[in-house]
């Protein structure tokens, strides 16, 4: 019994070392001082500048009004009414509107056909022509949901004349759960403010990796700054150390951005804190892997270019993963960041509580288990090759 106490004891001691020098090398190490706490404060906030405002108003387009008619002038005016879009005027013929699209004095033509009166006063089906500018998606979108929304609008309007009803045959509303605002800001944001966190996390691991190579490529093998403890106290003093140091950041992000700029936040700050504990742990483990592969503290930025657009898709957040083929969903499924977007957002903007996210949180605390064995076992290995100075 004491000879066990004796060995938890030592142990302990081993892991308080390991997470006092691992703190020393983070604090002393201007590049990863950077990674772990510039970026991961200032690119939540660049990101959302971006972004806001959220939706586009007002957006600037010219009429051809080939009908001249009251029916065609009530309907630019309901067009014009729209929070989207904004009529700048009436050009003559349709190549005089595409003389002041490429003046970029708008980016929308709204073209109405000779027909359109008659057809509407007969109670026939008639069509307006939309052209639209798709240098912008975001503006497409504006103008794609507007004149949606008012064709629909429309087409119950003159269905109401022709029954002379003062009643709508069927009443239809529209309640938006979780993005209220429909905008672009709180659709994204969530979700890059969980990758932000996964991916500064990987690179100032992976630099640290590196920069202790460096170090043994310098002394023969020997990294003098290496603390002599078993590899499991050595695996979790370094990630006790990352997980101390973000847990302040944690709350930064993941609370108080999405109040600054007014992003969704309706869910229990306690349940997605509690749910972020082990994509902390998984994300500071799968850059435990990562670091293997750095030989030089320079080459963590390439780990970090050319994985972070492929953990985006990945996610679901510009993709929907139900699209994917199975092969990219599995590759998925091994990435924190594809569990901690689903199940942040299922919190932060929908509401939902910790038992209602059961999946992404097992799954990722599956990904914390097998990375953490992976990761020791490639310590026990390195063990083996390499020697310790006696710090």
């Amino acid at each position: 019994m004491r000879h066990l106490i004796h060995n938890i004891s030592k142990w302990t001691t081993s892991l308080y070392r390991v997470w006092r020098r691992e703190f020393r090398l983070v604090f002393t190490d201007a590049g990863v001082v950077i990674f772990f706490f510039l970026l991961p404060t200032l690119y939540p906030l660049v990101y959302t500048l971006i972004y806001n405002p959220e939706i586009v108003r007002d957006i600037p387009v010219a009429v051809v009004d080939n009908c001249r008619t009251t029916s065609s002038r009530e309907f630019t005016r309901m067009v014009d009414a729209t929070e989207a879009i904004k009529i700048i005027g009436y050009a003559s013929t349709l190549n005089e509107a595409r003389q002041w699209h490429a003046q970029k004095a708008c980016y929308g033509i709204l073209e109405i056909p000779e027909d359109y009166g008659k057809n509407i006063g007969r109670g026939e089906q008639s069509s307006v022509i939309f052209y639209s500018d798709m240098s912008l998606l975001i503006r497409y979108r504006g103008f794609l949901s507007a004149m949606t929304d008012l064709s629909l609008a429309t087409g119950t309007k003159i269905r109401q004349k022709l029954y002379n009803s003062d009643s709508q045959p069927i009443n239809s509303s529209s309640i938006i759960l979780g993005d209220t605002t429909q905008g672009f800001a709180s659709f994204v944001i969530p979700g890059i403010l969980v990758l932000i966190i996964q991916q500064s996390l990987i690179l100032g691991i992976a630099m640290l990796g590196g920069g202790a190579n460096e170090r043994r490529l310098m002394n023969r093998g020997i990294d003098p700054l290496a603390v002599k403890a078993p590899a499991t106290a050595t695996i979790i003093g370094k990630a006790l150390c990352y997980f101390t140091i973000y847990i302040p950041l944690v709350i930064y992000i993941l609370y108080f951005v999405p109040i600054f700029f007014n992003l969704p936040n309706i869910g229990n700050i306690v349940d997605y804190l509690l749910f972020i504990v082990p994509f902390l742990f998984s994300s500071i483990f799968l850059g435990m892997i990562f670091q293997r592969a750095v030989t030089e503290r320079e080459s963590s930025m390439l780990i970090v270019v050319f994985s972070s657009v492929v953990f985006l898709f990945l996610s679901g957040l510009t993709w929907p993963r139900y699209a994917m083929s199975k092969l990219w969903i599995w590759i998925g499924n091994c990435i924190p960041a594809t569990w901690g977007v689903e199940g942040f957002i299922r919190i932060n903007s929908n509401g939902a509580t910790l038992e209602q996210n059961t999946l992404p949180y097992l799954m990722l605390w599956l990904l914390t288990c097998c990375y953490f064995i992976i990761v020791l076992l490639s310590e026990l290995l390195t063990k083996v090759k390499t020697p310790y100075n006696h710090s």
